[in-house]
């Protein structure tokens, strides 16, 4: 690791309208340092990174680069001194060519000269083992080949400091170490890198150094290495949240869902079709599906909860054939959905707590002869409060008030009190706190626990071997072999989860 100080942030305010994002924050990264930076919902990293890449102003403190006060007061001015980000979710024009993503970023006389792009491109994406066709569109991409657009754009512009957010939430496991190797060498020429994750055993393996934040304040400071995963999270959520789930083991019980060669075609031309889906689930247990973002999960959530109403292919609960049957209809035969997108899909933000209870729950009583029973419906909602710990004014607040993790149990919690024989969760912990995470699979365990099947899509590997007893991974809208958890490694499922199956076609499950 190289010596000398990169970037000192202090006493960073930011307040915002009845919330102090920013309370006070000392930061230091040294040069060629890995620091990551950790917290969870709501502890004020957003807006720290938001601060250090200019695209907000803090009331309080100041950021010293490179020795020297400086003012950040957009990200141009960010990017000139040599600080480069790259977002969560990443901001690519599909319908571009690399090497034309990357140009838009660049001053117009370095962008001009496409040729000579073109070849620095090749030679720095060379140089750090993340080759690049520069003249591939952006859609014909992978989505851990997308990263490496992000990263080679920032690193031709000279990046002294490289801030990643949530890095390896989209990467297979294979991918994940081909970006570590990258980062290490990086490092080791000087480059210093803000790492944002909630993966504590990736930080620790990675980072050199670590800043936690807790409420808008800096919480403590660890070298990762030397202190285990829960240490850390403590220092996240304090001593009074459970930071782990106990999962014991369940025997699983009559076949329920059994879906046969399921296929659907996507009319959007960077959407994913679904190729012959072969799936079986039993009562009481919970199956993961597996996958990088964009290879059907959403299109099989759909599929099964009757929101794609045309597919091919048989799909059966309780040896009932669901094909063909809306929505309305699979939730009476008991399907209940909690889908990836909390508000918008979940939930509607400037509806009521209570409202959005109705939206899904109405066959349980809610409703009469074509009547609203609004005492039910309130009674319903404050039930589901309770009983999951939502921490809000009361079931009259709007679903948009609530923080991530607390909507997303009320989500679950709305769903699971409708006893459902199915409950199809799509990333249910994706970007919650440790403790609204050990909240929800609880949830999840105790509905396997009373004989409901769980179909659990997520992209947290760790999550799925926790809960799951059988594992699968979808690409490219294909379904793998599901497998027992106890028989599967890591490895495997990466590459399942790149479409390196057993075999040209998916297989059927082993009942």
């Amino acid at each position: 690791m190289t010596a000398g100080l990169r970037l000192k942030l202090e006493n960073i305010v930011k307040e915002y309208p009845g919330c102090r994002a920013n309370d006070g924050i000392d930061l230091t990264v040294e040069a060629g340092e890995i620091h990551a930076l950790l917290g969870e919902n709501g502890a004020g990293k957003s807006t720290l990174m938001k601060v250090i890449y200019g695209v907000v102003q803090p009331d309080e403190g100041r950021v010293v680069w490179n020795g020297r006060p400086v003012t950040v007061d957009s990200p141009a001015r960010a990017r000139e001194l040599g600080i480069g980000m790259v977002f969560q979710h990443f901001s690519l024009f599909e319908t571009l060519t690399v090497a034309e993503n990357i140009a838009l970023g660049l001053p117009a006389d370095e962008a001009r000269d496409r040729r000579k792009l073109d070849q620095r491109i090749r030679e720095v994406s060379e140089r750090y083992g993340m080759v690049l066709d520069p003249r591939r569109y952006v859609s014909t991409l992978s989505v851990g080949e997308r990263q490496r657009v992000e990263i080679i754009r920032c690193l031709i512009q000279e990046t002294t400091l490289l801030i990643l957010d949530e890095p390896t939430s989209v990467l297979t496991p294979q991918e994940v170490a081909h970006l570590f190797t990258t980062l290490r060498k990086l490092a080791k020429e000087g480059c210093s890198i803000l790492f944002i994750s909630h993966k504590l055993e990736e930080v620790r393996s990675l980072c050199h150094n670590a800043t936690v934040l807790r409420q808008g304040r800096v919480s403590g400071d660890c070298r990762p290495a030397e202190v285990s995963a829960s240490d850390i999270a403590r220092l996240m959520v304090g001593d009074d949240t459970p930071i782990s789930t106990r999962v014991p083991a369940a025997k699983a019980g009559d076949l329920l869902l059994q879906v046969r060669n399921l296929c659907w075609k996507s009319s959007d031309p960077f959407g994913t079709s679904l190729k012959d889906v072969n799936l079986d689930l039993h009562q009481g247990e919970i199956v993961g599906i597996a996958g990088v973002a964009g290879n059907g999960q959403d299109e099989l959530l759909k599929a099964l909860s009757g929101e794609i109403p045309r597919t091919r292919g048989d799909m059966n609960l309780g040896g009932f054939s669901i094909s063909g049957l809306a929505p309305d209809r699979r939730r009476r035969l008991g399907i209940a959905v909690v889908p990836e997108e909390r508000l918008g899909r979940g939930a509607v933000p400037r509806m009521s707590l209570a409202e959005n209870a109705l939206l899904t729950a109405s066959g349980q009583g809610l409703v009469e002869r074509g009547l609203v029973r609004f005492s039910r419906v309130r009674e319903f909602s404050r039930e589901v409060i309770r009983r999951f710990d939502v921490r809000c004014n009361d079931e009259h607040s709007t679903a948009a008030s609530l923080s991530g993790g607390n909507l997303q149990k009320y989500i679950i919690g709305r769903e699971a009190l409708q006893n459902p024989r199915l409950l199809v969760a799509s990333h249910p912990t994706w970007g919650v706190d440790v403790g609204s995470a050990v909240a929800i699979h609880e949830a999840l365990v105790r509905l396997r626990d009373e004989g409901a099947s769980i179909l659990l899509i997520s992209e947290d590997l760790e999550e799925l071997f926790q809960l799951c007893s059988r594992i699968g991974a979808l690409c490219d809208g294909r379904l793998s072999t599901l497998a027992p958890a106890t028989e599967l490694t890591i490895e495997q499922l990466g590459q399942w989860m790149a479409g390196q199956f057993e075999h040209a076609e998916a297989s059927h499950v082993a009942a």
